[in-house]
């Protein structure tokens, strides 16, 4: 128990984790030492009107999230949990993990690629080809199709974790169309009004440049030859649980930001409706799902996309972001043959480690799992968001039956891993620090011809909750700023 007798700390378990600001060899962990110095010397009446300066400003921005439970019909639109603490990661830590990432997402980029051109991969037996065409987000109409500047996977949301050593991993590949930009940058500036004598006193990497670096990354990526092309965001809509990120990206890289119903195809090209007539759309970031992106190719009862957009696709005249059918990349199974493709693809060793992870259509893969269902955290290939998932150390006698009744009938649905402890970092709840398990969303923005930029530090997501391992946004889950020391 680490107490050290100040108001601001409550007896602060360690526990078996691995704690970012505390250790058992050093008291505090020298990259922390001045913010940790500078939050005990605060009053509580000071560190109070910090957090409500800070509530405050969420609530006149909107920054706001919807969670939805299965009991109420409606969704709740709640602001973000924002702790006060930042996380801090040392230089040569993020160095690495940095090295980490890009290698990571180049494998991906390629791996896309060749699934949907040669499919060497699976010729050369390393991947399943069933895993590939039975896989729900593989889409036929993208085979042979030359995607704009090469790239399939622009925007990469890599969901890191800490072991108990502190080691780091990958847990998941968020590729289809990851959130959490704006929070990152909001998490900052936030941080810079109610605390500038923390973010002025420290050297930090900056992430407000990421923005410039996003925009350049999607013009990169325009089919024609104009220096100034024209740039839309597709949202499904102000009633999406992440409709505030879609206003806050377009507005701060200066795109248009458009529904369906704004955009007409013609001559396989796509327009937005305008006031003044008809404009030419280059490249759609889109945040809906492939699904719902035409009805002439994919859900015929779409109301969210537009018809005729993957012609105009095809035929050269537009760039979407993320390509459609970049899913298959990032399916839970699929995550287990990552350090294949890095070895495959670029012939190096992986960097950043999986977790150790089981494929249930395996039989004595299955079979394992099922015997020690208590002991692992399940999880169905194609959701996310902390969706379709059973964390056995948690759950019910009656959960566990239920759930090995459906692995049983649909093996190839899940995976299983390990119950891996996540990392803490202290948050503040109630004027004292108390430990919380967190992990990061690691951000990759790649453009043409495998041009990278890796956002300084990303998102840390927060298990407000005490004891949860459960860090989404989706299920209650906070954040922090996180900073990348120059």
């Amino acid at each position: 128990m680490l107490d050290l007798n100040r108001p601001l700390m409550a007896p602060y378990s360690l526990d078996s984790f691995y704690d970012e600001m505390f250790g058992y060899d050093v008291p505090i962990r020298a990259h922390y030492e001045q913010v940790y110095r500078t939050f005990l010397t605060m009053a509580p009446a000071e560190l109070a009107g910090k957090q409500l300066a800070m509530e405050r400003r969420m609530l006149e921005e909107g920054i706001t999230f919807a969670v939805y439970k299965p009991d109420q019909p409606d969704p709740l639109e709640r602001t973000i949990p924002f702790d006060l603490i930042p996380r801090i990661i040392p230089r040569d830590e993020w160095t690495m993990l940095e090295k980490g990432l890009r290698q990571r997402v180049k494998a991906l980029n390629r791996f896309t690629h060749d699934i949907y051109h040669e499919q060497l991969i699976v010729k050369e037996g390393i991947i399943p080809r069933r895993m590939i065409v039975a896989n729900r987000y593989f889409r036929p109409e993208m085979m042979h199709v030359d995607v704009p500047g090469g790239t399939y996977i622009t925007t990469s949301g890599i969901d890191l974790i800490r072991d108990a050593a502190g080691d780091y991993y990958v847990l998941e590949d968020n590729l289809r169309s990851p959130s959490g930009f704006s929070y990152l940058f909001k998490s900052r500036s936030i941080m810079n009004e109610i605390f500038p004598e923390l973010t002025l006193s420290n050297t930090i990497r900056d992430v407000e440049i990421s923005l410039n670096r996003f925009l350049t990354t999607l013009r990169s990526l325009s089919p024609s030859r104009k220096s100034n092309p024209v740039i839309a965001l597709l949202t499904p809509g102000s009633f999406n649980s992440a409709y505030y990120e879609h206003a806050f990206l377009a507005q701060q890289m200066g795109i248009h930001l458009v529904e369906g119903r704004d955009l007409v195809t013609m001559d396989h090209k796509v327009y937005i409706r305008g006031l003044k007539g008809l404009q030419k759309v280059d490249v759609l970031y889109r945040r809906i799902d492939d699904d719902f992106l035409d009805p002439l190719a994919f859900k015929p009862d779409s109301v969210l996309g537009v018809a005729g957009i993957m012609n105009a696709y095809r035929a050269g005249n537009l760039a979407i972001v993320n390509a459609p059918g970049t899913g298959v990349a990032d399916d839970k199974a699929v995550y287990c043959y990552v350090p294949d493709m890095i070895r495959f693809y670029l012939n190096e060793e992986p960097i950043l480690r999986n977790v150790p992870t089981y494929v249930l259509d395996r039989p004595d893969e299955r079979e394992y799992v099922l015997e020690h269902l208590r002991e692992l955290v399940v999880k169905e290939t194609s959701l996310s968001g902390g969706y379709g998932m059973l964390i056995g150390p948690a759950a019910t006698e009656e959960e566990l039956c239920a759930f090995a009744e459906r692995i049983r009938l649909n093996p190839g649905l899940y995976i299983a891993q390990p119950t891996v402890q996540l990392s803490r970092a202290p948050v503040i709840q109630d004027g004292v620090m108390t430990p919380r398990h967190i992990d990061l969303r690691a951000f990759v923005l790649t453009g043409s011809r495998e041009q990278m930029h890796v956002i300084p530090g990303g998102l840390t997501r927060v298990a407000m909750r005490p004891g949860s391992l459960v860090v989404n946004s989706s299920q209650g889950g906070g954040c922090k700023d996180t900073w990348v020391m120059a």
